[in-house]
């Protein structure tokens, strides 16, 4: 019983210190994890990256990469507008792109397999970038904590005072989180950070309609490799074409008031 009421206290301590935020789609947002600590294992992180993989030294390839990412940058609101974003370009095949809280972007050349022109790597890089200005590490961080102290106030109480039991019930009720929970919610950030992403490479003056060629690429190249949809992190190939498609009514238009305001990027191939 004393266990129960620590759990129930903690779980209390946590909602009421949980700051009340919105992403940039106008979701609403409980965060409360340390984002100055996330930031700093970030550059941790990134720096022990590039210390331990191979870095691009093609001058043509960082000049084209860093072009994109740049144009993105530029069109970011405030405070991401301010941040002093940081780019390394690995010498690795693997397709794949991310972005770290304050500021931290890492791209593997391999994503040029899919990535084919600069549109298409405008999507990439505008969907990592999403992920930080939408604070998706510290919003996952934060649910986290959550999830965690409720499922052990919820095996306690199914467990009825027995250990064993509330082993058992701790750990069906975990696994139920991680399916019912944790992966619905982390694909649903990938779908804002798809939004989001589109818009900002948009404003950037980079045609959104290419984000439909990538995922086909990304699904020809990844073909055989991925789980169903409900076991992943991530939404289909096919529902994130859909998702993006339904937002090409905004991207559009905000793609034809950055050319004719002569945000025309000129990166390369």
């Amino acid at each position: 019983m004393h266990r129960f009421r620590l759990l129930i206290a903690m779980l209390l301590a946590a909602l009421v210190v949980a700051a009340c935020a919105t992403s940039p789609t106008g979701r609403k947002q409980m965060i409360w994890a340390n984002e100055a600590e996330l930031e700093a294992e970030a550059a941790q992180a990134f720096a022990q990256m590039k210390a331990s993989t191979p870095l691009m030294t093609d001058r043509a390839t960082i000049d084209y990469i860093a072009c994109v990412a740049n144009a993105i940058v530029k069109e970011l609101p405030p405070p991401n507008d301010t941040l002093n974003w940081e780019m390394a370009i690995f010498d690795e095949s693997a397709i794949n792109a991310f972005a770290m809280p304050g500021g931290k972007i890492g791209v593997f050349k391999g994503i040029l397999r899919a990535a084919e022109n600069q549109d298409q790597l405008a999507a990439v890089i505008g969907h990592e970038i999403a992920h930080v200005t939408a604070r998706h590490s510290a919003e996952r961080a934060s649910r986290a904590v959550t999830s965690g102290i409720g499922i052990q106030v919820a095996a306690v109480l199914l467990g009825a005072g027995h250990s064993g039991a509330t082993y058992s019930a701790y750990q069906g009720l975990n696994q139920l989180s991680q399916f019912g929970i944790m992966l619905p919610f982390n694909r649903g950030q990938e779908s804002e950070a798809d939004i989001i992403g589109l818009e900002y490479m948009a404003r950037a003056g980079f045609d959104p309609r290419q984000s439909v060629p990538l995922w086909q690429n990304m699904s020809r190249e990844n073909k055989g490799q991925k789980p169903p949809e409900f076991l992943s992190t991530h939404p289909s190939d096919e529902t994130r074409i859909d998702q993006l498609v339904g937002q090409f009514g905004t991207s559009l238009r905000l793609y034809n008031e950055a050319q004719a305001a002569g945000k025309v990027p000129n990166c390369g191939p």
